[in-house]
């Protein structure tokens, strides 16, 4: 079975202490309890969580739905958004199974990332790690009006904005990232081919403004 892996990069600096960290937290429940009542997502998505706050870390190895426990998550310290672009290149390149002439590969990543700052370290750095993979597709997300469109659009075309970082937002936008794994994992099943630009994603929720 290829499988579709799916690698959500959350931003835990100290800014999204209090009611935003809560509402991710509840968000990465919901979206794996939705995509579970999901046959199709249910067999081929596999779930990844990397947080940054002054460093990187992937607080969730890629795991298979069924058995994914959601991970303790906590909010301090600065962003380091270009160390978890780095870090996600390196478990993709451990991670994902490579189509070779023998075998079917695994589909190519999806990537969320979300996060309500600048970066605080060398964004360039990881971006550059980054290029150098395949993703099927990648959509950042601004959390409130302190995160910067233009740096996001530096990582990939498709850029969402929430126009606030409270419980109700972030409980849209991960019912919509849920909507879009569903679209994803459906796809590869009917098409056999990889999710690769917005206009494939379910439309989202009022909440989630599309940055053009």
């Amino acid at each position: 079975m290829r499988r579709l892996p799916v690698y959500l990069l959350l931003d835990t600096s100290g800014s999204m202490y209090g009611e935003p960290i809560e509402a991710v937290k509840n968000g990465v429940q919901t979206l794996v309890s939705t995509l579970r009542s999901d046959p199709y997502a249910l067999e081929t998505a596999y779930i990844s969580i990397i947080t940054f706050n002054s460093s990187a870390q992937q607080i969730a190895p890629l795991t298979e739905l069924a058995s994914f426990q959601p991970p303790v998550i906590d909010a301090s310290g600065c962003t380091a958004l270009g160390e978890a672009l780095n870090l996600l290149a390196q478990k993709v390149d451990t991670e994902i199974v490579k189509t070779t002439a023998e075998v079917k590969g695994d589909w190519k990543p999806i990537v969320f990332i979300m996060t309500d700052g600048e970066p605080t370290d060398d964004l360039q750095k990881g971006l550059n790690e980054f290029r150098k993979r395949k993703f099927g597709m990648v959509v950042a997300c601004a959390a409130g009006q302190g995160a910067n469109t233009n740096t996001l659009k530096q990582i990939t075309e498709n850029v969402v904005q929430l126009d606030t970082a409270d419980s109700a937002t972030i409980k849209a936008f991960f019912k919509w990232v849920s909507a879009s794994i569903s679209t994803g994992s459906q796809k590869v099943e009917d098409t056999h081919g990889d999710v690769a630009t917005m206009s494939e994603l379910p439309p989202p929720p009022p909440e989630v403004n599309i940055v053009v």
